[in-house]
């Protein structure tokens, strides 16, 4: 339980990064691009450490082929590029209130749906603190705040993104066992970069081309390597421990750790909120994931 909680934490705080580069080289690199670039890095990466094991499994992998590519679609090649094209239409805080409150609850739901996954009171409360804690660091403490928000179009793009993370965790659990997770993520790489290939082409036929920077070679790297392969082999590690739903409720610590590097990297400053919105989630996550007491 708690290596399982440990992944998750990480997979979360590796990923967060992922909205402030939305945000930041959403003028610079266009989104399909963006994310047709960090899968072909991922996949280069993993591919000398996942090769041997992809091809021991593969009988096993054209066996269930459909659900493989179901969940590269889903994982790879749908949620990260809803977020890097909402990226340019929406604020940053839509994108974290939208994304992150979002894909947890649907998640528990598909959960329930096809795992069977039970809904108990605990985890409801518990998944209705996490919300309280990020509504309470998006608001500033003022849920007023929250009434002046304007959706755009980009919301619509988090909220199919947060359906595509729900959907590919929901996914994760169903994974065959005669698939290790090396062999999983190697195969969903592929197929995910495959699917996006068309769409990257197309884009290339209209948008003018990317000027590179030298950080933007770094950005790739970090999302190639960190976002993708550490995050995802740490999710799918968490899921196959403490289940779909339990996992999906750790996504609501992204929104925090993006807070904090808010503060590393922009300089913002940290506010009581910013500490009220961390022991509300904490709370959330320690209660849904804790074990009724038995009575003797």
């Amino acid at each position: 339980m708690l290596v399982g909680a440990a992944l998750a934490v990480l997979a979360t705080l590796i990923w967060s990064g992922n909205f402030i580069i939305a945000r930041s080289v959403a003028q610079q690199i266009h989104p399909v691009s963006l994310a047709f670039f960090r899968w072909i890095t991922a996949t280069a990466i993993l591919f000398p450490i996942g090769f041997s094991a992809m091809r021991k499994d593969w009988p096993t992998i054209k066996q269930h082929l459909p659900m493989l590519c179901f969940s590269a679609l889903a994982g790879i090649t749908f949620f990260n590029t809803f977020i890097y094209i909402a990226g340019h239409y929406s604020p940053a805080i839509n994108l974290a209130l939208v994304g992150n409150t979002s894909a947890p609850i649907l998640a528990i739901l598909l959960a329930r749906i096809f795992l069977k996954e039970l809904i108990t009171p605990r985890r409801m409360v518990g998944l209705a603190i996490c919300i309280i804690g990020i509504f309470t660091l998006l608001s500033k403490g003022n849920f007023q705040n929250l009434l002046s928000l304007r959706f755009t179009k980009g919301d619509i793009y988090m909220l199919m993104a947060g359906l595509s993370f729900a959907v590919y965790t929901i996914l994760v659990k169903k994974k065959p066992s005669g698939i290790s997770p090396t062999a999983f993520l190697l195969s969903i790489f592929i197929l995910g970069t495959l699917f996006l290939v068309p769409f990257f082409i197309y884009e290339r036929s209209y948008a003018p081309p990317i000027q590179w920077r030298n950080q933007d070679f770094a950005i790739i790297l970090y999302l190639g390597l960190g976002t993708s392969v550490i995050s995802f082999l740490s999710w799918n590690a968490a899921i196959a421990r403490m289940g779909a739903a339990r996992t999906a409720l750790f996504g609501n610590l992204t929104p925090l750790f993006s807070a904090i590097e808010a503060v590393i990297f922009l300089g913002e400053k940290i506010t009581r909120f910013h500490v009220i919105s961390f022991v509300l989630v904490i709370a959330g996550l320690v209660i849904a994931n804790s074990k009724p007491v038995k009575s003797n």
